[in-house]
């Protein structure tokens, strides 16, 4: 490896440092300001948050964001006609999962374990144990259809080890092989909540759990 590759590889190191502090910091600035974040919550620095009204925000533990989603709980377009705008609680319960680019709009809950889509917009509340998605969202089908559904693809379809094949431990000849996988169909990268549950994944959550052997009462 050259002398610039080894720099550049210590600066990303110490970027990506840089990036978890200010994560933390910045779910720290939202408590401050009365926003309700629960543990284990996958919040990305790249969800937008209404900032100015984000203590109407709850989110429970074990909840996920996707990339470029946005959470707002006020809504002004109406200001100039009206010399009013509305506000209005969001409310993301336990377990529940949104997509990529998704949008919440005020005055909606969610869940508990509901998975919303990518690209959804949500106005209406979503019930639990539902898989929601579109522009509005709505339900598609109940949460034990869906993972009915994907438990017998997986009994047929490719499976590759989380711990042999994220992306901190791809080599090109697996990268190869889930190349081919994938040709004909969907594959699975299975273990990968387990590895987090041991403290091995590579996710940032807010309070991360404890490494698996050291909880006690821990149901997978």
């Amino acid at each position: 490896m050259s002398l610039l590759g080894a720099v550049i590889d210590v600066a990303a190191a110490l970027r990506c440092q840089i990036d978890v502090l200010r994560q933390k910091r910045r779910w720290a600035k939202l408590r401050s300001m009365g926003m309700r974040i629960g543990e284990a919550v996958n919040l990305p620095a790249s969800t937008a948050i209404d900032t100015s009204h984000c203590f109407l925000i709850s989110i429970g533990d074990w909840c996920g964001f996707g990339e470029d989603c946005l959470i707002l709980a006020h809504d002004a377009q109406m200001d100039e006609f009206l010399d009013a705008g509305r506000i209005g609680r969001v409310i993301i319960h336990p377990h529940s999962h949104v997509g990529a680019r998704s949008v919440i709009l005020p005055g909606v809950e969610i869940g508990p374990r509901t998975i919303v889509g990518a690209n959804s917009v949500v106005s209406k509340s979503l019930p639990p144990d539902t898989v929601c998605a579109g522009a509005p969202a709505r339900v598609l089908c109940s949460l034990d259809a869906y993972l009915d559904k994907h438990r017998a693809r997986l009994a047929t379809r490719p499976r590759f080890q989380y711990m042999h094949y994220d992306i901190r431990f791809l080599t090109l000849e697996r990268r190869v092989e889930l190349i081919a996988a994938v040709a004909d169909g969907d594959a699975y990268m299975v273990g990968g909540h387990s590895a987090f549950l041991r403290g091995e994944g590579a996710t940032q959550t807010t309070s991360p759990p404890a490494p698996r052997h050291a909880q006690s009462g821990m149901q997978s």
